[in-house]
């Protein structure tokens, strides 16, 4: 069973960065599409950005779009979100998110078939 276990998270004050990583167990992150959601207090879970299986496309929310980096490292175990010029509206639990099936990066939940437990991310003003 594949599991998804994000790490990096944390307090940051506006502008500053924070890099996240998410690492499947059991299996390489080059066999899926993954990607990075974040659900604020009282919001819905949103689309961050994703990669695809191969690492050669990746897209971004508009929101941050500039600003974070979505890439996969030189050996394919880990997806790594890096969060620049951080602002208060980032604060949110940060998910990955792996599509066992898909070649596609899906920007809705439903398309995601596998969540990791979320990392919180803090940024103050």
């Amino acid at each position: 069973q594949v599991q998804l276990v994000e790490s990096g998270g944390g307090l940051v004050q506006a502008g500053g960065s924070l890099r996240l990583s998410c690492a499947p167990s059991g299996r390489t992150a080059s066999n899926y599409v993954i990607g990075w959601f974040r659900q604020a207090p009282g919001k819905e879970r949103e689309f961050v950005a994703g990669i695809s299986r191969g690492g050669g496309t990746t897209y971004y929310a508009d929101s941050v779009k500039g600003r974070f980096t979505i890439s996969r490292d030189s050996a394919k175990k880990t997806v790594s979100l890096q969060m620049n010029s951080l602002k208060p509206d980032d604060t949110a639990v940060y998910y990955c998110a792996a599509e066992l099936w898909s070649l596609q990066i899906g920007t809705r939940k439903s398309e995601y078939d596998l969540w990791g437990q979320g990392t919180q991310v803090t940024v103050s003003s």
